[in-house]
């Protein structure tokens, strides 16, 4: 499939991968901050942003797109950064296709199953007509009765968008929704990944714990953590300038 995609700076490449409900905005901060030293790439996952809507979201499918950006691009081989799901792409990637990836930053996922800790925002988000929306504050309105974050129900409504008066998801809500038990899955991939790893969690999140200790270590033998203190799943926004120094300072070394 043919993603949606941005590319600046010269140097070594290296690709990012947004997570679920995201786009590629999420990570325009660490883009630009790469681009001084590095060729950056950053994409809009299918069923997100402005690439194409589809039926399989399996990760291996996930992967191949990537794959075909890279040889689009003539990359041998690059670097790779995803922040959640982007993260088990970025994963899958790595573990089908080790000799392509010189280094790989996982930011906070592990390569393990989650429970469905996204199906309110999905019930949420299906609740909404958006034929007869009349704005943006009821929907908002609508989400608030179930989702109480601000800062969340923001994220999501970057997705809602208007085109001749008709409002319109950008995101495609049906393919996240019928793929959602593949998306919390682990990756699918058995292989194993011996190149250099960097997996940045953030402290005050639940999404890699001590517990996932085992399995990031059989796949990833090489992998070492680094923890942003006083910072959620979104590590990345929430602190920035340590979020990029960290990632700068693993590339520079690989």
């Amino acid at each position: 499939m043919q993603l949606n995609y941005e590319q600046q700076g010269n140097g070594d490449p290296v690709i990012l991968i947004h997570g679920l409900f995201g786009d590629l905005d999420n990570l325009k901060s660490i883009s630009r901050s790469l681009s001084e030293n590095y060729t950056v790439v950053n994409l809009d996952v299918r069923n997100h942003g402005q690439s194409p809507h589809c039926d399989d979201m399996s990760y291996e499918a996930m992967a191949n797109d990537v794959i075909a950006i890279a040889d689009q691009e003539g990359f041998d081989t690059f670097h790779l950064l995803g922040h959640s799901m982007g993260g088990k792409i970025a994963m899958e990637i790595a573990l089908r296709h080790p000799r392509r990836v010189r280094s790989l930053i996982v930011a906070d996922i592990a390569p393990v199953a989650y429970d469905a800790r996204h199906s309110d925002i999905i019930d949420a988000l299906s609740k909404i007509d958006v034929d007869s929306l009349e704005g943006r504050q009821q929907a908002d309105d609508a989400l608030a009765e179930t989702i109480d974050t601000k800062g969340v129900r923001q994220f999501l409504l970057k997705n809602l968008r208007k085109d001749n008066d008709k409002w319109f998801w950008r995101f495609n809500l049906k393919g996240l929704q019928d793929n959602y038990a593949s998306l919390i899955g682990a990756p699918t991939s058995d292989g194993q990944y011996t190149g250099p790893v960097l997996f940045i969690r953030g402290e005050l999140s639940d999404y890699v714990t001590e517990a996932h200790r085992d399995e990031i270590a059989q796949r990833f033998p090489r992998a070492r953590p680094h923890t942003i203190e006083g910072t959620g799943h979104w590590l990345h926004a929430e602190k920035p300038e340590e979020f990029n120094q960290q990632v700068s300072d693993f590339l520079a070394k690989h």
